[in-house]
């Protein structure tokens, strides 16, 4: 019954995460965010391709699949594990979405609305890490590379020191290496010298 439940919350999870918040408000501002820029439906585009008042609610819907995906797989399952794979699976769900033909966004804030729940700490410091990194050059890819490699260190050094369950570090570590595979062809672009610079273009 237990490996059933966590099936079943690993499912919903998916599930919530393909909801394509980008898409979704792109029908409402007339546009369709795989159109241009870098073709994701996240918010670094939406803020390309919608505007920064369209994106914040982008954002703001993408962070909460990833608090609802915990908080509702917890409820289906057993804790602690359930709350923390239907996580993982939202941030999946994002990426590669069953709705629109498996493409998505890049896992980022919907991650991070996962974390939020589980560490939120990480999420701060990665927040941080992200603002510092942007600022002094621009890249929102690298910043979002970054903050995802703190979320996952710092959930493994909460549960080293006693401060949060295996699962912490398990779920911060798969949405880690999510974002930072879906961030593939920036990683490309930043190694190139060619990836667009925030503000820019």
């Amino acid at each position: 019954m237990a490996a059933l439940q966590l099936v079943a919350a690993i499912a919903l999870g998916y599930l919530l995460g393909a909801i394509p918040s980008g898409v979704l408000v792109g029908r409402l501002r007339g546009v369709d965010p795989r159109d241009t820029g870098s073709g994701r439906t996240g918010t670094t585009n939406a803020i390309r391709t919608m505007g920064m008042r369209w994106a914040a609610l982008v954002a703001a819907l993408d962070v909460g699949k990833g608090i609802a995906a915990v908080l509702l797989g917890t409820l289906v399952g057993p804790e602690p594990w359930a709350g923390a794979l239907a996580g993982v699976a939202a941030v999946a769900g994002h990426v590669r979405s069953v709705f629109i033909g498996f493409a998505g966004g890049r896992g980022v804030a919907t991650g991070a609305g996962v974390m939020l729940i589980l560490a939120p700490l990480a999420v701060a410091l990665a927040i941080l890490d992200f603002a510092l990194v942007v600022a002094a050059t621009r890249y929102v890819s690298l910043g979002s590379i970054i903050g995802a490699i703190t979320v996952a260190t710092v959930a493994v050094v909460l549960v080293a020191i006693g401060w949060a369950g295996p699962e912490v570090a398990v779920a911060g570590c798969a949405i880690a290496a999510i974002v930072v595979v879906a961030h593939a062809d920036n990683i490309e672009r930043l190694r190139d010298g060619t990836e667009r610079r925030f503000g820019r273009g």
